[in-house]
C-alpha cells in the first residue's frame, strides 16, 4: 500500500503556486515517472513502487522552485531544465564539473563581449542550461540513498526513511530526465525560432507549450499509450554522464521535427499521426532512460564505494583544479 503521509503531501492543493513555466507539462512528467517505475524488473529496486503515487504525483515538484518570488531557488533551479546546445559549441568536450563549466562559458563570455555582445549576452547558465548536472547529481544521491536501504535491511531495521529518500530523489531526477527528453529543452529554438529562419519556422514562443502541454493534455496521454515503446532495461555498464550526454543530443535532434510539424497545422490536430507518434516516442525515451538510471544506481548501490585518495579536495588530486577547488569526476 502506498504510504498516507506520501500519498496525502502528493495531493495536496497547488492552486496557489505560480504555474511552472518551460517544461513538459504535468501529465507527461506523471506519465513518464509511472511509467518507468511500472517497467524497473525484478531484479530492480521494485521498493519504489510503493511510492508511484508519490513520486508521479510530484513529478513537476521542480517546475514549483523556479517562481520570481523565491529567487535565490529561482537563480539556482532555472539552468537545470535546459541544455542549449547550440550556445556553448566551442566547449570540447563538456566538463565533468558543473563549476568547470560554469567558469568555461564566463571565461568565452570574456572572450567575446566586446567582439560579439549578442552571443556574449546568452553566454551563460540561464542560456545554456545545466540539465545533465542536476540529473547526474540527482543520480549520486539516489545511488547514497539506495546503500542505505540496503544497510538497513541488511541490519534487520526498518528501511522506510531511506526508501522515502530515495522516492524524492527519483522525483527530482525523473524531471530533469522528463525534461531533457522533450526536444525543445535542448535547443536555443526553446521557444519560437531564433536567428536565421530560411524554412520560415514560427517564432512564436506558445510553440513549445502548445506542443508539450496542450498536445500533450488533449490526446489524453496515459502510460499505456508508452509502455510498449519502453524496451528492454540498458545502460547496465559505461559511463552515466556521458550517457546522460547522449540522450540529451538523441532528444535535439528530433527538435526540428517539433517545428516541421507545427508548421503544418501549430498543433491543432489532435488527431494527427505524426506528432503523436514523436510524443509517444520521446515521452518513452524519457521512462526508459529514467528506468535505467534507476536500476543502474540500485545495481552501484550494492558495491562498497571504493576510496578515492587522494581526496578531491586535496590539491595533490592529479586532477584537481584550483579554480574550483576540487577534482572533477
Amino acid at each position: 500500500m502506498r504510504l498516507s503521509l506520501l500519498a496525502a503531501l502528493a495531493a495536496l492543493p497547488l492552486a496557489c503556486l505560480p504555474a511552472p513555466a518551460s517544461a513538459w507539462g504535468g501529465r507527461a512528467h506523471e506519465v513518464i515517472d509511472h511509467a518507468a517505475l511500472d517497467a524497473i524488473p525484478a531484479d530492480g529496486p521494485v521498493f519504489l513502487r510503493k511510492y508511484t503515487d508519490y513520486i508521479a504525483g510530484s513529478a513537476s515538484l521542480p517546475d514549483s522552485w523556479r517562481g520570481a518570488s523565491e529567487n535565490f531557488s529561482k537563480i539556482e533551479e532555472d539552468p537545470n531544465h535546459g541544455w542549449f546546445k547550440e550556445q556553448f559549441t566551442f566547449l570540447t568536450p563538456i566538463p565533468r564539473s558543473r563549476y568547470e563549466f560554469i567558469l568555461a562559458l564566463y571565461k568565452r563570455y570574456e572572450q567575446i563581449k566586446d567582439t560579439d555582445p549578442a552571443t556574449a549576452a546568452r553566454t551563460n547558465v540561464r542560456w545554456t542550461g545545466t540539465l545533465p548536472y542536476a540529473a547526474i547529481e540527482a543520480y549520486d544521491r539516489l545511488v547514497v540513498c539506495m546503500r542505505y536501504v540496503r544497510l538497513a535491511k541488511a541490519e534487520g531495521r526498518d528501511s522506510a526513511f531511506p526508501e522515502q529518500h530515495c522516492a524524492f530523489q527519483v522525483i527530482r531526477l525523473g524531471h530533469y530526465i522528463g525534461d531533457g527528453a522533450q526536444p525543445l529543452h535542448d535547443s536555443i529554438h526553446s521557444d519560437g525560432w531564433r536567428g536565421d529562419n530560411p524554412k520560415g519556422y514560427t517564432r512564436d514562443g506558445s510553440v513549445h507549450g502548445r506542443f508539450e502541454s496542450r498536445f500533450v493534455d488533449s490526446i489524453q496521454l496515459t502510460t499505456r499509450d508508452i509502455a510498449p515503446r519502453i524496451g528492454a532495461p540498458g545502460h547496465r555498464s559505461g559511463d552515466m554522464f556521458d550517457a546522460v550526454l547522449a540522450f540529451l543530443d538523441d532528444a535535439s535532434s528530433r527538435m526540428e521535427s517539433v517545428y516541421v510539424l507545427e508548421k503544418r497545422d501549430g498543433f491543432s490536430n489532435y488527431a494527427d499521426k505524426d506528432v503523436r507518434a514523436l510524443v509517444y516516442r520521446q515521452t518513452a525515451a524519457g521512462a526508459a532512460m529514467l528506468r535505467d538510471m534507476i536500476c543502474r544506481a540500485w545495481e552501484e548501490s550494492a558495491v562498497k564505494p571504493a576510496p578515492v585518495e587522494p581526496s578531491p579536495l586535496d590539491p595533490k588530486n592529479p586532477r584537481f583544479n584550483p579554480e574550483t577547488g576540487s577534482a572533477p569526476d
